[in-house]
């Protein structure tokens, strides 16, 4: 407690030799404690809750289809008895067509890197230069329309008849099915991009090349990385059923090659492999694209 003196006017008043102190007491704000947030129990539970109840779900009506079919899909039990073998030594290799699921995973890996990187090579350019120029858009827009509906499987014959071979085929099919996404989600970014920026550079006369690199790449790029994300998981889907027609290494032809083994359990596996593998890419991808796109900051 702090105690301050001050001289009363109504005392000097009435007396002027003598001043008669008063004593006004100030109290001193007590200090402020802040409790420490309880522990959000319930953001937890409804975060971990339902997906493990999506699983064991899945798991149930397994159970069911296994018991339905007579044991003709196998049981979650003996797929995961099946799966501990696999993994046990997933890089094996007995011969050019007897390798373990990682080498089969690694492969179509290869294969989508190879496709994707040449179509972002040849896709990102062109859907700038689209969304840039009014004119190569009127001219590029209904071939792609005509093109992008097209099935990535109906491709593969093409590759075949070029290329003379089945890993560049299944290459040049993952590269058509992955460029159209590209070319698209760029061209709409530049398209987007405000017409006041492009004053200012016309103003400052800045260069076709400034233009690019400090005005629409910054601008375009969420959307350009949202085009990369769905073409890996469209590259993705696609390689497996090329795989499959066209054999050699890589997990479709591994999900093919267990068929005609009639080995039901290992393409459960690889089922489940392949939408792990899918889901870390695409995990991936958008932790890259949330680190590039920057939200407005409301006033």
């Amino acid at each position: 407690m702090v105690s301050a003196v001050f001289h009363s006017p109504a005392a000097a008043a009435a007396s002027p030799a003598t001043v008669t102190p008063v004593a006004i007491a100030v109290v001193a704000p007590e200090p402020t404690v802040t409790a420490k947030p309880a522990f959000d129990w319930g953001g937890l539970f409804m975060a971990v809750l339902p997906p493990v109840l999506g699983l064991v779900l899945l798991v149930l009506i397994w159970f069911a289809v296994s018991a339905a079919t007579a044991g003709s899909i196998p049981s979650p039990l003996e797929t995961a008895r099946q799966a501990v073998v696999i993994f046990s030594d997933p890089f094996y290799r007995k011969g050019p067509n007897d390798q373990g699921v990682g080498w089969n995973v690694l492969m179509s890996l290869e294969r989508v890197a190879l496709g994707f990187g040449l179509a972002a090579l040849v896709g990102i350019p062109a859907g700038f230069l689209i969304g840039r120029f009014d004119f190569l858009s009127r001219m590029f827009n209904p071939l792609i329309s005509l093109l992008r509906p097209v099935s990535p499987l109906a491709w593969l014959p093409i590759g075949l008849l070029v290329f003379k071979g089945a890993n560049p085929a299944a290459i040049w099919t993952i590269f058509i099915c992955s460029i159209w996404p590209m070319i698209i989600n760029t061209a709409v970014g530049v398209q987007r991009v405000p017409q006041d920026y492009m004053n200012v550079a016309r103003v400052l006369n800045l260069s076709e090349w400034k233009i690019v690199t400090k005005i629409l790449f910054p601008s375009v790029l969420p959307y350009m990385l949202t085009g990369v994300r769905l073409a890996v998981g469209t590259a993705w889907l696609v390689i497996v059923a090329a795989e499959m027609l066209t054999g050699g290494v890589g997990i479709g032809f591994w999900v093919w090659d267990e068929w005609n083994n009639l080995n039901v359990a290992h393409i459960i596996i690889a089922i489940f492999v392949i939408g792990v593998v899918g889901l870390l890419l695409e995990y991936a991808l958008i932790k890259i694209a949330t680190a590039f796109t920057f939200e407005e900051v409301k006033s």
